[in-house]
C-alpha cells in the first residue's frame, strides 16, 4: 500500500475525518492539564520568581512556529517534485498557524524579556532570526493570495518556503552559532547541566505535545476547508460554463 495515495483528496478527507476528533480531543485534554497544572501546580523559580512560568507558552508555541514551517517546507518539496495538490493545500493551511505560533512566541518572549534583561526586546540573533520568520509567514500567506492561478501560487510560495527555512534554520540554532547573544540555550537538553528541573520539565512536556496536537489539528482542519473550498469552485465553475 502506497502512502501516495492518501494524497487524493477524498482518501485524505476520509482519513483525517477519523482522526481529527480524537486528535481535537486529546489536544485540549493535554494543552489543559499541561497549562494547569504548569501555571498553578508548580512553584516559582529561586531567580526568575513566577515570570519563569512563562515557558509553558513560549517555549511550546516557538517550538511549534519553527517546526511548522519546516512541516510546511516538506509539503512545499512534495507538490515541487510530485504535484500532489493536498501537499500544497496542507502547507497553504499551516501557514496561519504557524504564524499565530510566532506572534505568540514573540510576545511572551517580550513579556519575559522585560523583567530578566530589562528590555522588552533586543536585537539577539534568535531573536532576529524568529522575527524574520514571523514576516516570512505573512509574506508566504500575501504571495498566496495575491495570485489567481492556484497552480502558480502553489509554485512561488514553495520557492518561497524553502528560503524562508534558512531563518527557520537559524532561529532554532542560533544559540549555537552566536555565543554572544542574550537569549538562553535550550530549556530541554540531554546535558544534565543544562535541563530545567523536573519540577518544571514535566508540564512543559505535557504542553509540548499539547500544542503539537493543537497544531496537527488546526492544520487539519483548515486543510479540510481548503479542499471543500477547492470543490465548491470547480462546482460553481462547471454550473458557469453549462
Amino acid at each position: 500500500m502506497s502512502i501516495w495515495r492518501y494524497a487524493n483528496p477524498r482518501q485524505f478527507m476520509h482519513l483525517s475525518g477519523r482522526f481529527l476528533p480524537w486528535v481535537a480531543a486529546i489536544a485540549a485534554i493535554t494543552l489543559v492539564a499541561g497549562l494547569f497544572w504548569g501555571f498553578f501546580l508548580t512553584p516559582d523559580d529561586y531567580r526568575q520568581g513566577s515570570t519563569v512560568k512563562i515557558i509553558y507558552l513560549h517555549v511550546p508555541t516557538a517550538l511549534m512556529a519553527i517546526n511548522g514551517w519546516f512541516m510546511m517546507l516538506v509539503a512545499s518539496l512534495i507538490w515541487l517534485i510530485r504535484r500532489h495538490h493536498v501537499s500544497a493545500l496542507v502547507a497553504k493551511a499551516a501557514a496561519p498557524v504557524g504564524m499565530t505560533m510566532t506572534l505568540i512566541a514573540l510576545a511572551t518572549g517580550a513579556i519575559w524579556g522585560e523583567p530578566m534583561w530589562g528590555t522588552w526586546w533586543a536585537w539577539d540573533p534568535r531573536l532576529t532570526s524568529f522575527l524574520i520568520l514571523f514576516l516570512f509567514y505573512l509574506g508566504y500567506q500575501a504571495l498566496w493570495h495575491a495570485i489567481d492561478d492556484p497552480d502558480t501560487a502553489a509554485d512561488l510560495t514553495s520557492v518561497l518556503c524553502i528560503v524562508g527555512s534558512v531563518f527557520a534554520l537559524l532561529s532554532r540554532y542560533a544559540v549555537l552559532f552566536w555565543n554572544q547573544g542574550l537569549h538562553q540555550g535550550a530549556s530541554l537538553s540531554l546535558d544534565s547541566q543544562q535541563h530545567v528541573d523536573n519540577v518544571f520539565w514535566v508540564p512543559l512536556v505535557i504542553c509540548m505535545c499539547g500544542f503539537g496536537l493543537a497544531f496537527l489539528a488546526l492544520v487539519l482542519v483548515r486543510t479540510r476547508t481548503e479542499i471543500r473550498s477547492r470543490r465548491l469552485q470547480a462546482l460553481l465553475l462547471r454550473e458557469r460554463m453549462a
